[in-house]
């Protein structure tokens, strides 16, 4: 008794024997597999699609452009070049400016700066790691809703505002330091420390926002394996899960860095000069709080703040990847 042949679809049976064109059955997901594959050009509709996404993208691109980089190379050429009430009449090429940024009072500032925002990320780091927990480890839906919605307040929270609260409740005559006689044991609102706890309010806020969604990337199979293994809680933070946030933790740090770097108006409504920071510094010369020709040395100081803003960058861009690839 014979057997009839199994029928072979046209594709296959095409495959098979070196050539011919596929049979109606052909799937369009194997034609354009195919097609990558043999380097064939894409359809125009996906050209087309790609196209129309560039367009979508043209007004951010040319509000970065005009925001930000037409700026940023107006500083950079000012900074560079003498001012227009310089002997010369301005525009000649000098680097006395870049050089005059970098030394007496405006070096302490930039300085101060620099340590101001590197305690205060610190510490908001610190603070904020165990408060971001709290909160995505919450089962109470309400909680963890209000406390992001108030993160995001307060950590838009800032300026004259956030100065004058802090003046009325820890400042000399403030209403807390009054009740408590903080005054008596040492504290003062208006210098670097207290400068550093106005700071606090609105970077705490932030890590919180900035850490919370790589905590709840952390796998609960992670736990349960470590738990399966003998693991303790701290074994399991300090072993698996410090070392998958560790990118996500400096770059949380990093951002909070800028935030603090950056900031201005809240200490210029609050301690003024008396503490050396560097964007006040660039404050006083924009408004003329300098020696005949050097008009140009407040886009000196801000090209200085510039570069350290890029330095921060190109360290938090490979931070997030990393992060990213790991809570994926």
């Amino acid at each position: 008794m014979t057997t009839a042949p199994t029928p072979v679809p046209a594709t296959a049976s095409a495959a098979q024997s070196g050539g011919g064109a596929p049979g109606p059955a052909s799937s369009p997901t194997v034609s354009a597999v195919t097609a990558v594959q043999t380097g064939a050009p894409r359809p125009a509709g996906r050209r087309a699609r790609g196209s129309r996404a560039w367009l979508a993208a043209l007004p951010l691109v040319l509000f970065f452009v005009i925001g930000f980089g037409l700026p940023a190379v107006a500083i950079a050429v000012g900074a560079f070049t003498t001012s227009s009430d310089a002997p010369d009449g301005g525009g000649t090429f000098t680097t006395d400016n870049l050089t005059g940024s970098l030394q007496g009072a405006y070096w302490t500032a930039l300085w101060g700066s620099v340590k101001l925002s590197l305690l205060t990320a610190l510490i908001a780091t610190v603070v904020g790691l165990p408060l971001a927990q709290a909160v995505a480890t919450s089962r109470f839906r309400a909680f963890r809703e209000a406390v992001m919605s108030a993160s995001g307040v307060l950590a838009n929270f800032g300026g004259v505002p956030l100065a004058f609260m802090f003046v009325a409740t820890l400042g000399n005559s403030g209403e807390v330091t009054r009740k408590l006689g903080l005054t008596e044991h040492g504290w003062n609102l208006y210098t670097f420390s207290g400068l550093s706890v106005v700071y606090l309010y609105f970077l705490v806020p932030l890590m919180v926002i900035t850490i919370t969604p790589a905590l709840e990337g952390l796998k609960a199979q992670w736990r349960e394996a470590a738990s399966n293994n003998g693991a303790t809680s701290l074994q399991y933070w300090r072993h698996v899960a410090l070392p998958v946030l560790l990118p996500s933790l400096l770059g949380g740090f990093v951002l909070l860095f800028g935030a603090s770097f950056a900031a201005y108006a809240t200490a210029e409504a609050m301690v003024g000069s008396s503490v050396p920071l560097i964007s006040m510094q660039i404050g006083d010369a924009l408004s003329g709080n300098v020696l005949v020709g050097q008009g140009n040395l407040a886009l000196a100081l801000g090209l200085d703040m510039i570069v350290v803003a890029c330095l921060v960058m190109a360290l938090y861009l490979p931070l997030q990847r990393r992060s990213a690839k790991w809570l994926a």
